[in-house]
């Protein structure tokens, strides 16, 4: 195997391994010796310094390996771009009073409706990141794509699954009620029930970066594509 992949796929297994290590069998123990902000301190660190690792990774292997199809015919494009609207989507809105994230309120969750993204999934940021992530393999299906963004991908869908079950661990019926009144898979018909708002500041964010892709990554994406 080519070095370069090597230390690709060591850096992805590094983010994704210890992803789910400290959020679930070294969180209590963490926690325990170094208390909750300590722990947090700790989480992120090691979560930026895997993910540059293999952003640096990634960059080190330019074109590594023939792309398993092609990628750059315009409907891939026009479907990818899609993808990460509904992805920039789902990610803002996950801010709004997400269950999930540390620190939040969740006392009133047993009655509360599910509302914005959260009629579409009870995991808006998990689901942008995987169709982040699919967008970018429709695109460049070489093989150092497959391994970052299918790393990505399969640490955001069943890094969701596995917070789930710590949230029903923890939170018992409460988050057992909010599971009955949300969903796992989206509900892709409720994304325009997200909110005019929402959509706007999403789309505008959207062409912010794709215009920064062009910049990061000297790539054209988005409209920008075909832009001039």
């Amino acid at each position: 195997m080519d070095p370069a992949i090597t230390a690709l796929l060591a850096a992805s297994i590094a983010f994704v391994g210890l992803h789910f290590a400290m959020s679930h069998p070294l969180r209590a123990p963490l926690v325990a010796r170094l208390g909750e902000g300590g722990f947090i301190g700790v989480y992120s660190l090691v979560s930026l310094a895997t993910f540059a690792w293999m952003v640096l990774a990634f960059r080190a292997a330019p074109l590594l390996g023939l792309p398993v199809w092609s990628g750059q015919d315009e409907v891939s494009w026009t479907i990818a771009s899609a993808l990460t609207i509904v992805a920039t989507v789902l990610f803002l809105g996950s801010f709004a009073r997400n269950p999930a994230l540390p620190g939040m309120p969740v006392g009133d969750l047993a009655t509360r409706e599910p509302s914005g993204v959260f009629r579409v999934t009870r995991h808006p940021m998990m689901w942008g990141f995987a169709l982040w992530a699919l967008a970018h393999i429709i695109v460049a299906p070489t093989s150092r794509t497959l391994v970052l963004a299918g790393s990505i991908g399969f640490l955001a869908l069943v890094g969701a699954h596995l917070q789930d079950r710590k949230k029903a661990g923890l939170l018992g019926p409460a988050w057992t009620a909010w599971e009955a009144k949300t969903h796992y898979w989206p509900r892709w018909r409720e994304l325009p029930r997200a909110g005019f708002l929402l959509w706007s500041i999403a789309v505008a964010l959207w062409l912010a970066l794709t215009w920064a892709h062009i910049k990061l990554a000297y790539v054209p994406a988005g409209v920008w594509r075909w832009a001039g």
